[in-house]
């Protein structure tokens, strides 16, 4: 068992609920990856409708910030499962507290052999990962954990903080046992780089997530995620964060928007 799977196991206690365990080595800083959590309540909402396996839009609201190495209960409903497409929604709670809700659909990425028209998305520009910075604990300001479990390397221009001059984190990202990522850890992997107006505002530390939108359009090949997010709308201390993941072939694997917290350090 891979460090992902072994840490978002569930077990199945009625229809509707499943227990687990939320890991500290997937922390930013002392609190659980948003991403990570969601990688949780997905487990549970895919067991519901295995005919279709994989997240085509996800939208999550966090509620209140997990609690690292401690139980977790997520209880999730089918709300109508169709030929093309099953949705749900479950919650993620601990300490009898619900700390996200998830309102997801999954279906079927397995490539259509129908002839359909396409718009390409292309991938941006990027230095190989072993030409790119390992994302740092010391530039974001927080305590990194979950570098444990992700290798994350960041574009050299845009790897120091404030040193993009602009609201953009590219970079590569996998895991560190080199585990394939499936669609579901797409998700996951569209809420781990470092958050887009540290390249601009320079040491951010925790920037939490209100609301996360995340759109699989593709299961990924394997290898490295490049991943490219931006930030266009900063007002009031909250941000708007586009992102794009890519895979190996250069497809377009996730489309992600967030509204996020930035706090005054």
């Amino acid at each position: 068992m891979t460090f992902y799977n072994t840490e978002t196991a569930l077990s199945q206690i009625s229809e509707t609920r499943w227990s687990g365990k939320v890991s500290s080595a997937w922390n930013i800083g002392e609190n659980p990856n948003g991403g990570y959590l969601v990688a949780i309540a997905l487990q549970a909402i895919r067991q519901l409708s295995p005919q279709h396996p994989d997240p085509l839009t996800v939208t999550v609201h966090y509620l209140r910030p997990g609690v690292p190495d401690a139980p977790c209960e997520v209880e999730a409903k089918s709300l109508r499962i169709g030929r093309t497409l099953s949705t749900a929604r479950a919650t993620l709670s601990q300490e009898g507290k619900s700390r996200i809700e998830v309102l997801a659909g999954f279906g079927d990425l397995f490539p259509s052999s129908e002839d359909l028209p396409s718009i390409i998305v292309p991938a941006p520009d990027m230095p190989a990962p072993d030409e790119c910075t390992m994302r740092s604990p010391e530039q974001q300001g927080v305590a990194l954990p979950l570098l444990d479990r992700l290798d994350i390397r960041i574009h050299p221009d845009e790897a120091n903080a404030g040193g993009a001059g602009k609201a953009q984190v590219s970079g590569w990202i996998k895991f560190v046992d080199d585990e394939v990522p499936d669609s579901l850890a797409t998700v996951l992997f569209s809420d781990a780089f470092p958050p887009s107006v540290f390249g601009l505002l320079g040491v951010v530390g925790w920037v939490p997530t209100l609301e996360l939108t995340v759109h699989v359009r593709r299961r990924p090949a394997p290898g490295w995620i490049l991943g490219q997010f931006k930030t266009q709308d900063l007002a009031d201390g909250r941000m708007i964060e586009d992102g794009s993941l890519w895979d190996t072939n250069g497809d377009l694997v996730v489309q992600s928007r967030q509204i996020a917290l930035v706090l005054p350090r």
